[in-house]
């Protein structure tokens, strides 16, 4: 078994990992993203799950309003960028399977671009 207390700071952060599945927590400012137009993950899906906060996501072109108890699964392979329209922070918890990330932020295996 794993636990922690998440802290939800300004940027993108992975939280832990185990064999197959990374969970990691997102915060962007308002005005903020994070991704874009060739953002991908090739070999991992990526669960996001609204928090707090309001914003839009654009997968593969078509736009998806975001917030707090929105859960959006983006398909591996899918492009896409996540964009905070409101007036305050977007926070949101995101899984990826398999894990896409290392514990710095950095695309790994087959997650990676």
């Amino acid at each position: 078994m794993r636990s922690k207390t998440l802290r939800f700071g300004k940027g993108f952060r992975v939280a832990f990992e185990v064999r197959k599945a990374q969970a990691a927590e997102m915060v962007i400012a308002p005005g903020g993203s994070e991704g874009g137009p060739d953002n991908r993950h090739r070999g991992a899906d990526q669960w996001l799950f609204v928090l707090s906060g309001s914003g839009v996501a654009s997968v593969e072109g078509k736009r998806v309003p975001l917030k707090a108890g929105r859960l959006l699964v983006i398909e591996k392979g899918e492009r896409h960028e996540v964009r905070n329209t409101g007036r305050t922070l977007l926070k949101t918890l995101n899984f990826y399977y398999p894990p896409a990330f290392d514990s710095q932020g950095d695309p790994k295996g087959p997650g990676r671009e």
